[in-house]
């Protein structure tokens, strides 16, 4: 969370403060898969635990692939790609402003879109 980058200084100072992630306490957010099941042609359900700050929760995701093939160089790639949504108040991240016009800074959903590319290691 240190290098959170959104193109806005002040904005990436305040994500990594205690208001939101406490990067210095929380300096990573990770997911750790239980379980991998085929679920169709190219399609995998993945399952795990994602850890915002201090909060585990369950989460499924539906993983496609993007393909295999041989990149300039003789390697390997395989590519996947997944999005999901989750709430940020179930990770304990509740900061937020009223706004003078109405409603709140911040909305409660957030989308995760992960996109990975896999290179098989040569021998």
């Amino acid at each position: 969370m240190a290098g959170i980058d959104t193109r806005e200084n002040q904005r990436d100072a305040h994500l990594r403060s205690a208001d939101f992630f406490e990067a210095e306490t929380f300096p990573a957010i990770r997911f750790r898969s239980t379980r991998i099941t085929k679920a169709g042609a190219g399609t995998f359900t993945v399952t795990g635990d994602l850890t915002i700050r201090d909060v585990t929760k369950p989460i499924t995701l539906t993983v496609e692939s993007g393909g295999r093939g041989k990149d300039p160089w003789g390697g390997e790639r395989i590519g996947f790609g997944t999005s999901t949504r989750i709430n940020r108040k179930d990770y304990g991240l509740h900061w937020n402003q009223a706004l003078e016009t109405g409603g709140v800074l911040v909305g409660d959903e957030v989308k995760i879109s992960v996109e990975l590319e896999l290179v098989k290691a040569s021998n």
